[in-house]
């Protein structure tokens, strides 16, 4: 977990990432930070926040196989 939220970080610290995505990225930070829940539901949960932001069309084009990369990270567990 703490790998992916490194990823999501890097993403996070990119200028050109619009509001609306970076929201969806932090829920998805927040989602695999929770203490209380098994990483199945964590994941579970970031994954729906990732799934829509992989199909946003403000995204810029390098991002989208980042973002893709750390939902194939997450499918796995």
């Amino acid at each position: 977990m703490k790998d992916l939220i490194e990823q999501l970080v890097e993403i996070l610290e990119d200028t050109s990432i619009p509001k609306n995505v970076r929201l969806k990225i932090e829920n998805a930070m927040s989602a695999l930070k929770e203490e209380d829940k098994e990483d199945c539901f964590k994941a579970n949960k970031a994954l729906q926040e990732l799934d829509d932001i992989a199909e946003d069309p403000n995204i810029p084009s390098y991002v989208r196989p980042q973002i893709w990369n750390v939902v194939s990270q997450l499918e796995t567990l």
